[in-house]
Formats: C-alpha cells, sequence, structure tokens
C-alpha cells in the first residue's frame, strides 16, 4: 500500500466518522427522522 491508499481511507474514515456524529447528534437533540426537512414538527409521522 502506498501513501495515496491511506490518504483515501483515511478520507472514508472521516466522512463515515462525520456521518455517524450528525446521526448521534441528531438522535440526542430528539429528532425523529433524521435527514427530514420537518423532523423537529412531525413528531416521527412523516411518510416523505
Amino acid at each position: 500500500m502506498n501513501v495515496v491508499d491511506y490518504l483515501v481511507i483515511a478520507l472514508v474514515l472521516v466522512i463515515v466518522g462525520a456521518a455517524a456524529f450528525y446521526v448521534i447528534r441528531a438522535k440526542k437533540k430528539g429528532q425523529k427522522c433524521i435527514g427530514c426537512p420537518y423532523a423537529k414538527n412531525c413528531g416521527g409521522r412523516c411518510k416523505e
């Protein structure tokens, strides 16, 4: 493995870690439908 391979692996890990951090933080704030524009208002009953 060369340096480029390590950089790509590090980049993928950063992206996955950031996504996990976003989901965990949103769940702690009480959002039911993460990614839904109405997540704070719909109470988890969104179908869209």
